[in-house]
């Protein structure tokens, strides 16, 4: 596998989301070239499917980023394997170069219950829920189930969050 170390600037494009694995989180990041004036008008921006397992980087990508923000990311840069797919980068190092426009939640809605955080969403009856250092939990059938759903993963876990 071809690999690279190296720093990207790009922005953020959608809400930062607990990685497959505990203790991470994934994003995809949008990156322009230099010489975006010398292509075409039509010229496809870049994505670049970027984990970072980093605690830190972690809480931060889950707890303050936002879709738009503009990042410079530090890390390890693996190249797809097929055409079509997007690179992978591992961050060892995250800055905020500067944040998007605040979003406004129309349709979706996050809410924290202690140490667990849940999305609601208006197209969905089932309410995702993770810990509030974004491991995931479960789906709650409805929101009147998301005690439940906490309950059980307490007693599952002996209460801890982690």
């Amino acid at each position: 596998m071809d690999t690279k170390h190296c720093t990207v600037d790009g922005w953020v494009d959608a809400i930062p989301a607990p990685g497959p694995r505990i203790g991470t989180a994934t994003f995809d990041l949008i990156v322009r070239p230099a010489d975006i004036d010398a292509l075409a008008d039509d010229a496809p921006d870049t994505v670049v499917a970027c984990t970072s397992g980093d605690p830190r980087i972690t809480h931060e990508l889950l707890n303050g980023i936002q879709p738009g923000d503009l990042l410079r990311v530090t890390g390890t840069l693996v190249q797809p394997s097929a055409p079509g797919e997007p690179a992978r980068l591992t961050v060892d190092a995250l800055e905020v170069l500067d944040t998007g426009l605040i979003p406004v939640l129309r349709d979706m809605v996050m809410d924290r219950y202690g140490d667990y955080c849940v999305v609601f969403d208006a197209d969905r009856e089932k309410v995702p829920v993770f810990t509030a250092f974004g491991q995931w939990v479960g789906e709650a059938d409805n929101p009147d189930a998301i005690s439940t759903l906490i309950d059980i993963h307490e007693r599952v876990n002996g209460g801890d969050t982690w």
